[in-house]
């Protein structure tokens, strides 16, 4: 069954969260503030975290910096009352998958949830090879990437932007096609969210990160990885 945690410090907002998800057949389980949240992470396996930004204790923004840092790699989801687009952006470079601004539709939120974890358990047919992507040997299916036999530590979303160039290897790839593609947004918050991105990528594949010979920017349209 397909598990996720709501981390909301809310108690009406968290109680109907957890029973329409229920509702929908999914599990979940509730935290009601950031620490509690970080205890279900470090004990548990979930497919989805639903994080409210502004929660007692330690913040949306900071269980998801724990997570990452725990090599967790969970989808996530930021709930908020917030709509700047800065805290938009913050969210997407610490590796949010959606952001989601209350009030919101339950229906919206549900169908947002259904897309991520078709997303995430999608895989195309040659999945489960491992790929040589500039310095790195890449499995897109288990979700690794070695150099010389060694992990290296990449991000869910970092995993998905790569998977989605490899896919349209050789060919022009644009900032918009990677933020609908992967973010789903009906309204791209940012393009610099995929320069930022495409930066750290290239840290991890290229020889030298400052002349990238792997993913190459295509100006004023977006990136083209060559194989």
């Amino acid at each position: 069954m397909t598990k996720i945690l709501v981390a909301e410090d809310e108690l009406n907002m968290r109680k109907g969260l957890k029973d329409n998800l229920e509702f929908e057949g999914f599990e979940v389980d509730c935290a009601c503030d950031g620490e509690e949240a970080i205890e279900f992470l470090k004990n548990n396996n979930y497919n989805l975290i639903i994080l409210d930004v502004m929660m007692p204790k330690v913040s949306g923004f900071d269980v998801c910096k724990s997570a990452r840092k725990m090599e967790i790699e969970t989808p996530v989801i930021f709930l908020t009352a917030k709509g700047e687009e800065i805290d938009k952006v913050l969210g997407l470079e610490l590796g949010a998958d959606d952001y989601v601004t209350k009030p919101f539709s339950l229906r919206e939120l549900l169908a947002r949830i259904k897309a991520i974890l078709r997303r995430s358990e999608s895989k195309n047919s040659d999945s489960g090879s491992v790929h040589k992507i500039g310095k790195l040997q890449v499995n897109f299916s288990a979700y690794s990437a070695t150099l010389k036999g060694k992990n290296i530590g990449m991000s869910h979303k970092e995993f998905e932007i790569l998977n989605y160039l490899w896919k349209n290897r050789n060919s022009t790839v644009s900032r918009d096609d990677l933020l609908n593609e992967i973010w789903g947004y009906e309204e791209s918050p940012t393009t610099r969210t995929v320069d930022n991105f495409i930066l750290k990528l290239r840290q991890k594949i290229e020889e030298d990160p400052n002349h990238p010979k792997n993913i190459l920017t295509v100006h004023g349209v977006g990136y083209k990885l060559i194989d």
